[in-house]
């Protein structure tokens, strides 16, 4: 029996985005198609500066007690890309590969697809340098829980939106 269809779907998006995010610096990958879209779209020169720039960054220590009672600190990043449209609205990448300059880079994409399809949000992304495959739930909830708290001054209904992905 051959697989549903929207599993090719996704074979054939996933191997661009796994391109993008294994580029050396997927920030500036971003930033070189932003600016070809910038030159095509004649975009006003000030406008221009301030979407090449994000908002807000946040680096963050995330201490959490394992199960075995060791305690480990992980990084935690949250970018506030554009909130020009709206609350910034990104989720949240528990990932040991994760990046401040993928965070960026996610967090732009997060506005310019917001931007393209007209909902009233900007871009965000978070992220935690982990191994959540080496995690029991109870640790992972314990990470999202200090993660958020950390950043808990970003949050909110008029500021930013973040999704656990």
């Amino acid at each position: 029996m051959s697989e549903p269809a929207i599993h090719t779907e996704r074979q054939m998006i996933r191997p661009e985005k796994d391109t993008f995010l294994a580029e050396e610096n997927p920030f500036e990958a971003m930033m070189e198609r932003f600016d070809h879209a910038a030159q095509l779209l004649k975009l006003d020169p000030g406008l221009y500066k301030v979407l090449r720039n994000p908002e807000k960054q946040i680096i963050t220590s995330v201490p959490v007690v394992r199960d075995n009672g060791e305690v480990e600190v992980y990084t935690g990043y949250r970018v506030l890309y554009n909130t020009s449209r709206g609350p910034a609205k990104g989720g949240i990448r528990f990932d040991l590969n994760v990046t401040l300059e993928e965070v960026k880079a996610l967090a732009a994409w997060m506005t310019w697809k917001c931007a393209l399809v007209n909902i009233p949000f900007g871009g965000a992304k978070g992220g935690v340098v982990c191994d959540p495959t080496a995690m029991s739930m109870q640790e992972l909830e314990r990470v999202t829980r200090r993660y958020t708290s950390s950043i808990i001054e970003t949050l909110g209904p008029i500021r930013t939106c973040p999704r656990q992905t």
